[in-house]
């Protein structure tokens, strides 16, 4: 029992000085990434190794090595993009941008508890302000690291952080320590190292997730980007004309949380368990 935990003790320490080694140098360097034993899930020419939502009409796409989506997938069911490949235990290294916001939301604020800050009335304080929304999803499509426009920043854990059935620590833990976001528009650099059911992510060099407990998520699944949001109904569009915050020649109005992103530099290293020999 006790090699066991010291093999545990030194894979976690192994796995923690590869993700600094990786996360903060915030210049790309395939070279360094290729010799660190990461492969490339992108191409750089099509979605070949990605499961495309079935009816996707095109959205997702790749544009110039980077994968493109623009929030109106036109399947009938789960619209998000998956590798075709499962992992369990993964340094996962991509980069990220939102292309504009898609709209006012009315923001929660999140406190360091998970919670949100409410007034005193009970009732959760709001301030609308510009947003887009997606996420990477962890082992299949009910886990997931949001990256938004929130005030907390990105990288922080949804189901966990909102399943207040769990010890107040481990919701805690599911919320960003800092938000590392650039600015919309701009790409960011974000590493995130999956180890059993336990998940740190680094992000524009800073740590934003610290060794969080996902209670639950399953052992193995595919690495995902979430479809979220999409285009605003005739109805939807009408009210806004008639307020005057809409007119011909706009950008297309959209629900105020929706995936307008793209992705670049997708590469992964699978991970042994700490209990492999």
């Amino acid at each position: 029992m006790k090699r066991f935990k010291c093999l545990g003790l030194t894979w976690m320490l192994l796995t923690m000085m590869a993700t600094v080694a990786v996360a903060g140098d915030e210049r790309f360097n395939e070279k360094r990434l290729l010799d660190a034993g990461f492969t490339p899930l992108l191409n750089g020419e099509d979605l070949s190794g990605w499961k495309v939502p079935e009816g996707d009409g095109g959205h997702w796409k790749v544009v110039d090595a980077v994968i493109d989506y623009d929030a109106k997938s036109e399947a009938k069911g789960n619209k998000s993009l998956f590798t075709e490949q499962e992992f369990g235990n993964y340094m996962l290294h991509l980069e990220w941008r939102f292309k504009r916001t898609s709209g006012l939301y009315a923001m929660r604020t999140i406190l360091p508890s998970g919670d949100y800050k409410t007034g005193e009335d009970g009732k959760p304080i709001t301030t609308p302000a510009p947003n887009a929304d997606s996420g990477i999803l962890l082992r299949g499509p009910r886990h997931q690291a949001n990256l938004w426009c929130w005030p907390c920043g990105s990288g922080e854990l949804w189901g966990t952080r909102n399943n207040k059935s769990l010890p107040a620590e481990v919701r805690a833990a599911a919320v960003p320590k800092v938000n590392a976001d650039n600015p919309v528009g701009e790409w960011n650099r974000m590493v995130i190292t999956m180890t059993g059911d336990r998940v740190t992510i680094m992000e524009n060099g800073k740590k934003v997730i610290d060794n969080a407990q996902i209670p639950g998520i399953p052992e193995q699944g595919p690495i995902g980007f979430q479809h979220h949001g999409g285009p605003l109904s005739s109805r939807q569009i009408a009210k806004l004309k008639e307020e005057g915050s809409y007119k011909e020649g706009d950008p297309e109005p959209m629900s105020p949380a929706s995936s307008l992103i793209q992705f670049r530099r997708i590469y992964i290293k699978p991970l042994e368990s700490p209990e492999s020999p």
